[in-house]
């Protein structure tokens, strides 16, 4: 019997006896479940938007009264509830199958790594040029991998070639889900958005594909209000069917051409706003560790010179009702995504970062923090330009600046939130981490150099302590100085 994905046990879990199970959905309301226990990051971050995706489907809250009213988990209710769906979510089989075109797709199967981000393409293999992606790591799958890994890949789309769409949240789209600390329901139950229960219609594979040859109309949402539907948890860019049987998955039959959806506002994801056309697009991760110098526009307000409602509408939908006080208390959020260079992936980027309702004049002061930071980051790599010239080495004293800086962050961040003012401690931490890095770097190279250099990296040195002494810094902090250049 093919693997059904509402009525089988199929995803595992870490468990808070320290034990891994395998479970049902329905089962994610049971006590002591965790968290998704994929082999890969990125299996788990998609796990935990499928889970949400399913309660969103079958079993929304209606409003705020009735999210608070049902935060206690019932497995029982859960399971009838999602039971009612058990038609459309089928693996494999002659009628509709979970995630793939309803037509039985022509043409030889791909290699069942496909499914996989990180996995070379055609092409990539042909020119022997797959150095950041994989090749042939699987020949078979079962079908619980499978399953995930087809989800996965279809929430995350990257470019695939002609006529092969990306997500509807383009190539490796940021996530942001809200984390309670506290057993899997929690966390899924604080990240499910207001709604009703949706029909198996809506779900796309229960219908001929929408494709999107040449002159085709793009799919908007339904809800031209809240600018998403369930099918933002279940889209379909890719026309994709499995090929394999009870045993295992061993290819996968793709077709060009499907769904291109435009105008999804995810509620999981944050946006940004064009300047020419007001569209509002997804944000993607950058290559690297996700730190306080990411955070503008995604956990906190960005754009100083926007209205406070337009800043706050840039977060996801999800972190703007936290915010608003309409559901939950405390928290933290998962940052995570693909960072893509266009169809190739650099980096999937997986973080926790501290979370607290903040008033507008915190707001206001955390902004300016964070941007005080880009400021001497700038400074300091303007200085080092003599030093270690363009390129790779200075790109890593950026990170290491931020990285040396972000204890000190973390804890004025929390001094904020209870109304604190903690900006000339603040500057004193990013004065002396510029000025000690410039050192480090630059002092052990001195006797090496030309008089000519070293007159060079002394100029700069002094460049560097004139301007972060300078009265941009203190006034983006709000702090006066006096003529020595001290905080008064």
């Amino acid at each position: 019997m093919s693997l059904n994905l509402i009525t089988d046990p199929w995803i595992p879990v870490r468990c808070d006896d320290g034990s891994r199970r395998i479970i049902a959905p329905w089962q994610m309301a049971e006590e002591g479940m965790l968290f998704p226990d994929w082999v890969r990051p990125d299996l788990n971050v998609a796990c935990l938007e499928l889970l949400v995706g399913l309660v969103y489907l079958a079993d929304p809250p209606a409003n705020k009264k009735d999210w608070r009213a049902r935060r206690r988990a019932d497995p029982e209710r859960l399971k009838t509830k999602l039971a009612a769906y058990e038609p459309a979510f089928h693996l494999l089989g002659d009628g509709p199958r979970f995630l793939q075109d309803m037509e039985k797709l022509s043409g030889s199967p791909n290699p069942v790594d496909m499914l996989f981000i990180d996995s070379a393409g055609g092409q990539t293999m042909r020119n022997n040029i797959d150095v950041m992606v994989h090749r042939s790591r699987y020949s078979c799958l079962s079908l619980p991998e499978a399953a995930m890994a087809l989800y996965t890949l279809q929430d995350f789309a990257p470019s695939g070639g002609a006529g092969n769409r990306t997500s509807m949240r383009g190539g490796g789209p940021l996530v942001t889900l809200l984390d309670p600390g506290e057993e899997l329901w929690d966390l899924v139950w604080l990240n499910v958005p207001f709604g009703q229960p949706s029909d198996m219609k809506d779900l796309p594979w229960m219908r001929p594909t929408r494709t999107s040859e040449p002159g085709r109309a793009s799919v908007y949402p339904s809800d031209e209000k809240r600018h998403f539907d369930v099918e933002a948890f279940f889209g379909m860019p890719r026309r994709l069917r499995l090929v394999g049987d009870d045993e295992g998955i061993t290819g996968v039959i793709q077709r060009p051409y499907g769904t291109n959806y435009a105008g999804w506002r995810h509620p999981l994801s944050p946006y940004y706003r064009l300047k020419v056309t007001e569209d509002w697009l997804p944000r993607h991760p950058r290559a690297g560790r996700f730190g306080y110098r990411n955070w503008l526009g995604i956990i906190a307000e960005g754009e100083p010179k926007k209205a406070h409602e337009e800043r706050l509408a840039s977060l996801a939908l999800i972190v703007r009702e936290w915010c608003g006080r309409e559901r939950g208390d405390e928290a933290s959020v998962i940052v995570a995504g693909w960072a893509m260079n266009n169809m190739s992936p650099r980096d999937f980027v997986y973080s926790r970062q501290p979370l607290s309702r903040l008033s507008e004049d915190a707001e206001e002061s955390l902004r300016n923090f964070i941007e005080a930071a880009e400021m001497v980051a700038v400074m300091l790599n303007r200085a080092l330009s003599s030093v270690l010239g363009a390129g790779e080495l200075r790109d890593a004293q950026r990170e290491e600046f931020y990285l040396k800086t972000e204890p000190a962050f973390y804890e004025y961040f929390h001094q904020i939130a209870a109304g604190e003012n903690p900006s000339e401690e603040w500057l004193k931490v990013l004065r002396k981490q510029a000025l000690d890095q410039f050192e480090v770097v630059a002092l052990p190279t001195m006797l090496e150099r030309s008089m000519k250099e070293k007159k060079v990296i002394a100029e700069e040195w002094e460049i560097l302590r004139r301007q972060l002494y300078g009265a941009a810094l203190y006034a983006k902090l709000g702090l006066s100085r006096d003529e020595k250049g001290r905080a008064a």
